[in-house]
């Protein structure tokens, strides 16, 4: 089975965000595999330990990202590819056109990758690069069971379970329950060091120029407002319940 997962670099969810100039600083900032994707590489790994095959491990972002590469290589992914280039804009549209050029020449069973990324939560990326292979994909499993040409699939519907099968190839995201990632252990991180990895530019894929323009543009980003203390509400019971609507009328304008 030949196995693709899609992933990104993003803050450890553990880091203080600040902001610098209208930016995320990313100065001393510990980076990670975005969690729902580690779950696509675990759940890519299971597979080839079950059925045998290939994992191979992509991803579009700046070079820092190889070593979120290389962890998922030293988790037990077997090949590696980096798509950098200056040229890619941090845009959903163009990051699903530049993987579906790289995947234009490439067989595979199956591709999975995370529900959504925890920095922006668009997830938009996977969806998107499905439609431009003209591949169906089902999002948010929990479960996955391939067999021959087809896979049989649970998915989270927020709060209920939709049980589905769908011919392959196709494309699956991961959400939280599909099952446990593993750490990587030292053989597997040494192993790692020995195992392909390829970086890509603009120039190797064929990409036109206009899935170069993104649909999306940052206006401002902030952080949101500092907690205000509490207030503890006096008198008997109509004396708060009048307060409270007061408040909420003219200082958080809720109502």
């Amino acid at each position: 089975m030949n196995v693709y997962v899609i992933l990104k670099q993003t803050f450890d969810t553990e880091e203080k965000i600040v902001i610098q100039n209208g930016k995320v600083a990313e100065d001393g900032v510990k980076f990670v595999i975005n969690p729902y994707d580690e779950y696509a590489v675990e759940e890519a790994i299971r597979l080839k330990e079950q059925s045998g095959g290939i994992v191979t491990v992509v991803s579009v972002g700046p070079e820092r990202s190889a070593e979120a590469l290389r962890t998922a290589l030293a988790m037990g992914a077997d090949e590696a590819v980096l798509i950098s280039d200056d040229r890619i804009p941090a845009d959903e549209f163009v990051v699903s056109g530049v993987l579906a050029a790289y995947f234009t020449d490439k067989s595979y069973d199956l591709i999975l990758g995370g529900n959504f990324s925890v920095d922006n939560g668009a997830g938009q990326v996977a969806v998107r690069l499905a439609e431009l292979l003209g591949i169906p994909h089902i999002s948010s499993i929990i479960k996955l069971e391939p067999s021959g040409g087809s896979a049989a699939v649970r998915r989270d519907a927020e709060g209920d379970l939709e049980v589905l099968e769908v011919s392959l190839p196709a494309l699956f995201t991961a959400q939280q329950g599909l099952n446990e990632p593993r750490y990587p252990s030292l053989p597997g991180i040494m192993k790692a060091k020995k195992k392909p990895f390829q970086q890509l530019s603009l120039d190797d894929l064929d990409v036109h120029t206009g899935a170069l323009e993104p649909k999306t543009s940052q206006v401002e980003l902030f952080l949101p407002p500092a907690r205000q203390a509490g207030q503890i509400l006096q008198g008997d019971i109509p004396a708060q319940a009048a307060k409270l609507v007061e408040l909420l009328r003219t200082q958080s304008k809720a109502i």
